[in-house]
């Protein structure tokens, strides 16, 4: 049959078969044109910027073409201040030592400290403490002497006194640096937060006359077996850059007066 190929041959030799129709081959997969996505994009985010910018520029401008509206006036009283010092001899005198808290209290810490009363007994420190002695009496005095040192802590006088066999009696008064700010009453804050946390404290302490923020606590007997009748009073009081701290215990009942009278002729002799 001359040059043709049969079927057979056809199968067995896939080279050699004629080419696909090109009518019958898949069409091309159109491929979208990128450069003008890329193009529409910019001048979407161009425009926005430029609307922004224009919006801004036109809000400045409405802003700056109104009348100014006057502010309300301050809440605050005029400070009288004179116009030019006052003459030589019609100066205010200066304050009295008496008057003066900061002269007490730049002085001798020591005097300040409340008497013993008549028939007490020393019975620990009895003026100056060193900050080392102070924080022993602290639960956790490592924590109490950090605490102390953050808050600027410069001296400490302490006294302490007996009466009888078992009541004693710790008033200390805490001095803290002026570039502090407010160690004072930082400490004060904290004891009074630990007594009114204490399970043993069933009230949030009681004000001292005279004081912003000091109070007195005065505790229910704690009793335990083979132990005597345990009774606790404690007073916390700020004034200025001191702290005022005084512990009270007995085998006895203590009264609310008795730890409130010590409290405030302690807080009255600074």
């Amino acid at each position: 049959m001359g040059g043709l190929l049969s079927i057979e041959e056809t199968i067995q030799n896939p080279e050699t078969a004629p080419p696909p129709d090109p009518a019958e081959a898949p069409d091309p997969v159109a491929v979208p044109p990128r450069r003008r996505v890329l193009r529409t994009v910019g001048l979407i985010a161009v425009a926005a910027v430029l609307g922004l910018v224009g919006g801004t520029a036109v809000g400045y401008r409405i802003q700056a073409d109104r009348e100014p509206t006057a502010l309300p006036p301050l809440n605050q009283p005029g400070l009288a201040y004179p116009a030019k010092p006052l003459p030589k001899g019609e100066e205010p005198a200066p304050l009295s030592a008496a008057e003066d808290r900061q002269v007490k209290t730049d002085g001798d810490l020591r005097k300040l400290l409340v008497p013993r009363p008549a028939g007490a007994r020393a019975d620990g420190p009895d003026g100056w403490q060193s900050l080392a002695g102070y924080v022993n009496g602290f639960t956790r005095p490592e924590g109490a002497l950090e605490f102390q040192l953050d808050q600027g802590v410069r001296r400490i006088a302490t006294r302490a006194w007996r009466v009888g066999e078992y009541k004693r009696v710790e008033v200390n008064l805490v001095q803290y640096r002026a570039s502090s700010g407010i160690g004072a009453l930082e400490h004060v804050e904290s004891q009074q937060r630990i007594a009114i946390g204490q399970s043993k404290s069933d009230s949030l302490g009681k004000s001292v006359r005279g004081s912003e923020n000091g109070r007195y606590f005065v505790y229910p007997v704690e009793r335990r077996a083979g132990y005597l009748d345990l009774y606790e009073a404690r007073a916390f009081i700020q004034r200025g850059d001191i702290a005022i701290t005084i512990l009270m215990s007995d085998t006895r009942k203590i009264t609310e007066s008795e730890i409130r009278s010590l409290a405030e002729r302690q807080l009255g002799r600074l």
